[in-house]
């Protein structure tokens, strides 16, 4: 009976830590259900129609450590503008339901390489949204993908997950390297400063008391 008890403490202690969030967003333009578990493995389910941008969102998983499942239906015989930019609010509703600042890192950066290509990310769940967007892409397409979007997606996860985030591609050659350091550097930001801090256990990260 006690090592039963005690393996029930554990599953309740698991439970409670694992940080999830379902979010749909319905409009004329786009129908979209996004899913998170902060505290996942890497996982990913997607389909957006945009192959590039799923490829993408597939960094943001694998390198933060975050299950991401994403659905989406939009009006692509259009542009892929309203889907992109859809995805990033959504997902950054999912992410702001799925978190307590309290107890965490707040926090998060890192530099991230491919090949010639260099960036880096810096990001804070301040309850404050701003983006500082520095990327010049050499070219304005991947395949039929519009490099352009993707300060759309950043800009509406921004607004909506309530972060600070500056995006800095410092060096590249390939539009497609130049673009995945970026994913790829944002994941792991955001796998730094949504962790838990030991030291700042049941503690708001800031020194107003709340974010």
């Amino acid at each position: 009976m006690i090592i039963r008890a005690r393996m029930l403490a554990i599953s309740t202690t698991v439970t409670e830590l694992m940080r999830t969030a379902s979010v749909e967003r319905n409009t004329k333009e786009t129908q979209i259900s996004v899913t998170v578990n902060l505290d996942g493995t890497g996982k990913l389910e997607v389909d957006t129609g945009l192959p590039f941008l799923d490829h993408m969102l597939d960094q943001i998983a694998r390198h933060g450590l975050i299950d991401i499942s994403v659905k989406a239906v939009g009006d692509l015989e259009i542009d892929a503008h309203h889907t992109v930019e859809d995805i990033g609010i959504t997902l950054g509703q999912a992410f702001d339901k799925a978190l307590d600042r309290t107890g965490i890192r707040r926090y998060g950066h890192a530099y991230v390489p491919l090949d010639e290509a260099l960036s880096r990310v810096v990001i804070d769940f301040s309850g404050r949204p701003g983006l500082d967007y520095h990327v010049q892409f050499v070219k304005g397409t991947v395949g039929a993908f519009d490099v352009d979007l993707f300060h759309e997606f950043f800009q509406g996860f921004v607004n909506h997950s309530l972060v600070t985030l500056h995006i800095d591609n410092l060096r590249g050659k390939n539009a497609h390297h130049q673009i995945e350091t970026i994913f790829k550097a944002f994941g792991r930001a955001v796998r730094m400063a949504v962790e838990a801090d030991p030291r700042q256990e049941g503690v708001v990260p800031s020194t107003k008391g709340s974010l």
